[in-house]
């Protein structure tokens, strides 16, 4: 019978459908957070069934904070309740004051302090999953973010208030709103003489029933923006923004209709697309000073201000960060429209970094389009927002996010409700 069995098992790794240990072992180690790769400049090592890895790219992964003491060669992690203590070739660790065994110890390896990857992982409240296939492991660190939706009229296949509440209009349940904390209401446009529009050329308009949805929000305890979408076709917003007539009719509709919410979401797209020289450094500044004069106003009524505008990496060029940065409560980067699906990781994630570069990252929410994303990706996008701490994710939009979206989202965004 044993006989019978070696020889089938050996079978079966000639065919390549099983692996003996030691060809595994010849492989190199992957490991992901949230889907993303982590780099290490020392190959992650397997030793009794135990993958090491440097402490220091790993903590900085999860965010923890670490020190290393010399003297003792001890390192010392701590975020938040949590803290370890680890010794070189010390099998004993310490977590929050209890001695915890180790398989494996740490050691020191070409230069660099290698520690028990699932150990250091779960302490901080990680999962981790061994893919033995791929020779992967995955690390799944769910993280606080603020979500937000963008609302916005749809059928009955995309409806923001069947997506969002889980129930048919008008009626009201939880439904998502443990993890959705502000709605984006897209309802507004202006045109460019300035005035404020409830229905627009793009489709954007406040629907009749739109005070229920405020009062569903307020319910609900959900902040609200009103939306102000303008697109720069046929020039209208670069117009407007040359018109200082145009401009102070615009904050002055704006802050008049700002007191039925919680903020201004300014969302005016494809400003700098043409535009070279002294006529692109114009355009530039013309919106720094409308947001200006409309953040003065905001401030003074105490309305929040945000921007939803193009990425930095974009083909749309008149959007200074650095100098909108101070102006505003949270820009919401739109890492999107690259041409190809699902948005391209190294894309974004560079948008990311530039925009990092010129706004603090508490105030930095990253924009994600659902219709270019699927169930994995999306939490790949998440995954970006986390890795480079920003305050949040903003989701375009509610009406379309599946229920597998939103399982997923759930399982890798913590909220202050949750």
């Amino acid at each position: 019978m044993k006989r019978w069995f070696l020889s089938l098992w050996l079978l079966l790794c000639s065919l390549g459908l099983m692996q003996p240990a030691a060809a595994l072992a010849g492989q190199d180690i992957s490991v992901t957070m949230n889907g993303l790769p982590i780099s290490f400049d020392v190959k992650p090592m397997m030793q009794n069934d135990r993958t090491l890895v440097p402490f220091r790219a790993l903590a900085e992964a999860l965010h923890v904070g670490v020190t290393w003491e010399a003297a003792n060669q001890t390192i010392q992690a701590q975020n938040g309740s949590k803290a370890i203590t680890l010794q070189i070739g010390n099998q004993t660790a310490n977590l929050n004051g209890a001695p915890v065994s180790l398989d494996v110890p740490p050691q020191i390896i070409n230069g660099r302090t290698l520690v028990p990857l699932r150990f250091f992982s779960e302490s901080f409240n990680c999962s981790v999953t061994w893919n033995q296939v791929d020779n992967e492991i995955a690390i799944l660190s769910p993280s606080k973010l603020e979500v937000i939706g963008f609302y916005a009229l749809g059928d009955q296949k995309t409806s923001s208030w069947t997506n969002l509440f889980g129930t048919t209009f008008p009626e009201v349940a939880k439904g998502n709103t443990d993890l959705v904390k502000t709605l984006a209401l897209g309802w507004y446009s202006l045109d460019q003489e300035g005035n404020l529009l409830t229905k627009s050329t793009t489709g954007w308009q406040r629907p009749d029933s739109y005070e229920q949805v405020l009062a569903a929000a307020k319910d609900l305890q959900l902040k609200t923006q009103m939306v102000i979408h303008v697109t720069d076709e046929q020039r209208v917003l670069t117009n407007l923004l040359a018109n200082e007539a145009a401009m102070q009719q615009a904050v002055s509709d704006i802050v008049q209709e700002a007191k039925n919410y919680r903020g201004v979401n300014l969302n005016l797209e494809g400003l700098g697309l043409t535009d070279q020289g002294e006529q692109l450094t114009q355009v530039r500044a013309s919106f720094v000073t409308f947001v200006s004069l409309l953040s003065q106003e905001l401030k003074s009524a105490q309305v929040t201000l945000s921007l939803t505008i193009h990425a930095p990496n974009s083909s749309y060029r008149g959007y200074d960060y650095q100098k909108l940065a101070p102006l505003v409560d949270e820009i919401i980067i739109m890492a999107y429209d690259y041409g190809s699906k699902p948005e391209p990781v190294q894309l974004v994630e560079q948008a990311v970094q530039q925009a990092k570069a010129m706004v603090p990252a508490e105030k930095l929410v990253l924009g994600i389009s659902l219709p270019s994303e699927n169930e994995t990706s999306l939490l790949t996008k998440v995954a970006i927002a986390q890795r480079y701490e920003l305050k949040g994710i903003a989701l375009w939009r509610l009406g379309l996010v599946s229920q597998d979206m939103w399982s997923n989202l759930k399982t890798t965004i913590t909220t202050e409700a949750n």
